[in-house]
């Protein structure tokens, strides 16, 4: 059955916990990063947690991915995503890998900060692949491989600074600020058949009240066995790295039309960016200080549940 673990602030620091029907058991061990959480005992103790003495409503909830772990992520992995950038459904041939700085992960419950220059602050919903056990060869990954080495899944929220990163090409640098990355609430310890259930995730995202995103996960393109296959030919991969694993369709950013697009092309650079950045602008759907952002992802039987994050948007 799958354990829902959160990290969160005591007054003596950052404690561990298993969450059962709004309530938490804290658990006694020591554990600085989610790494050691997942292979120094954290799982085998959650399992055998009886007190569960806390409300969750009460606990300061932080980031179950601590910030010693990297953040790997996908870029239009999923169909309806791919649709809406303007780009062929059908037509990906390569798997898009990029990383976020570590430093934006926050918690699932905390504000997301708007910096002052943004303007097209864009949300992602994503399903998170949480690596439990090194790899450090290169390995082909079946379905049924994926509980060798992802220990579990939790809600990631690829925030963006569309602004920043298609104008000057740089996903990293404007997907990296401060809180673009909450995570949780929980870390969600998954056996091998409750992993396998994964293409039946549903992802969810509103903006005050508004469905925004709204797709199962089985609309990836590149599923996990195909990106750690890959991923295992480039990189080693530690305990506690998060794997983010695409987005649906329905972010704020819309791609312009073909023909827009062609005529574009012939445009000087500078020319070109100007009037997509002044287009863009005249769209309501960015994120704006004051709003709140509620991503959920879960089986439509509910039986597989990665709960709910709440975040508000302010400034910076």
């Amino acid at each position: 059955m799958a354990m829902h673990i959160v990290r969160f602030q005591s007054a003596a620091g950052p404690r561990w916990g298993v969450a059962r029907d709004e309530r938490v058991a804290t658990l006694d061990g020591d554990w600085s990063t989610t790494g050691a959480f997942l292979t120094a005992g954290g799982p085998a103790a959650a399992a055998s947690a009886t007190d569960f003495d806390r409300a969750l409503a009460d606990l300061e909830l932080l980031s179950p991915v601590t910030a010693d772990g990297r953040v790997i992520c996908q870029g239009v992995n999923y169909r309806s995503h791919r649709a809406e950038s303007g780009l062929d459904p059908e037509g990906q041939t390569f798997n898009m890998l990029f990383t976020k700085a570590s430093s934006c992960l926050t918690s699932g419950r905390r504000p997301i900060r708007k910096p002052s220059h943004v303007q097209l602050l864009d949300y992602e919903v994503e399903l998170g692949l949480v690596i439990g056990a090194p790899v450090d060869e290169p390995r082909t990954f079946e379905a049924a491989d994926l509980g060798d080495v992802v220990a579990g899944l939790t809600i990631f929220d690829d925030v963006s600074a569309r602004d920043v990163q298609l104008p000057q090409m740089q996903f990293y640098k404007g997907k990296s600020y401060r809180t673009f990355g909450p995570c949780g609430p929980f870390l969600v310890l998954v056996d091998g058949a409750e992993l396998a259930r994964w293409p039946e995730l549903r992802l969810t995202l509103d903006v005050d009240g508004e469905r925004r995103q709204d797709a199962l996960a089985s609309d990836m393109v590149y599923g996990p066995a195909q990106t750690l296959t890959e991923l295992s030919g480039l990189m080693d991969l530690r305990p506690g790295d998060l794997i983010a694993t695409g987005t649906p369709g329905g972010c704020a950013m819309r791609a312009p039309s073909a023909l827009v697009q062609k005529i574009g092309a012939l445009l000087p650079e500078a020319t070109k960016w100007r009037i997509f950045l002044k287009k863009q602008a005249r769209s309501d759907r960015y994120l704006r200080a004051g709003q709140t952002v509620t991503a959920r992802i879960a089986t439509d039987d509910g039986q597989l549940d990665l709960g709910q994050q709440i975040t508000p948007v302010v400034d910076a």
